[in-house]
């Protein structure tokens, strides 16, 4: 199974130390679906989607991640609840909002992965348990063979010719389809960056201005998981900005 994750740190840099070790572990793998900065916009973010696992600091600036912890077990749904942070004295206050885990930074890979076996158990024992829906899936066929290739492992889709690229953090895979038709069948999911471009939201890492070209200026996303620039048109650049920001702030 894969293990859609929320993470919630006020640092840019444990997040993104985070980021990468759970692209390190086994399975059960996890995919990061948003990040937050502090309680206020970790809540908005589960008030428009469902998230498997929260992995919360608890020192952040405003509420902490305790009562962040208080307020996702009043949610019909919550996420497995696992904390990360470099103060050991909150252990127990963290085990009576029912934790499953309590790590402390810098972060082990062996401790995170036992975290997600934890968190997996935690979300295949729910009543409402149940496999990825192909609604969750985008089906490949491709040189004789079908592929299922979760959306949570899309970076970006790219249409080219008659066929459009769907981008993975490990491959790449040729579907037959129209782009139009997925972004607006997943307009939470992906943001169009270009008229042949769209790419998911919550893998967006920065927006940068590229060097000039025969047009003049022009600017590019990356993407978290891969190194290579996007284009972004003119005409889709304010929506790209206002994404980074929002992700930002």
């Amino acid at each position: 199974m894969r293990l859609k994750v929320l993470l919630v740190d006020d640092e840019h840099l444990a997040r993104a130390r985070l980021r990468t070790l759970l692209a390190d572990c086994k399975a059960p793998h996890a995919s990061v679906e948003a990040e937050a900065v502090n309680a206020t916009q970790a809540l908005q973010w589960l008030q428009r989607q469902s998230f498997d696992l929260a992995l919360i600091d608890i020192c952040m600036p405003g509420a902490d991640g305790l009562a962040l912890g208080h307020a996702l077990r009043a949610l019909p749904n919550p996420p497995a609840l696992v904390f990360v942070t470099a103060h050991a004295e909150h252990a127990v206050q963290a085990f009576e909002l029912e934790a499953l885990d309590y790590l402390t930074k810098p972060v082990r890979l062996q401790r995170l992965q036992l975290a997600l076996e934890k968190a997996a158990r935690f979300v295949q024992s729910r009543p409402d348990a149940q496999p990825d829906s192909l609604e969750d899936v985008l089906i490949i066929q491709e040189r004789g063979r079908t592929e299922r290739v979760p959306l949570s492992e899309v970076l970006y889709l790219k249409a080219e010719l008659k066929y459009i690229t769907v981008r993975t953090h490990s491959a790449s895979y040729l579907l037959e389809g129209s782009l139009s038709e997925l972004e607006i069948k997943y307009p939470n999911r992906f943001l169009r960056i270009h008229r042949n471009a769209l790419v998911t939201r919550s893998r967006v890492r920065s927006l940068e201005r590229q060097r000039d070209t025969a047009d003049g200026e022009s600017w590019g996303v990356r993407l978290y998981g891969i190194e290579e620039s996007l284009l972004v048109s003119r005409r889709q650049l304010a929506a790209v900005r206002e994404l980074v920001a929002n992700l930002c702030s």
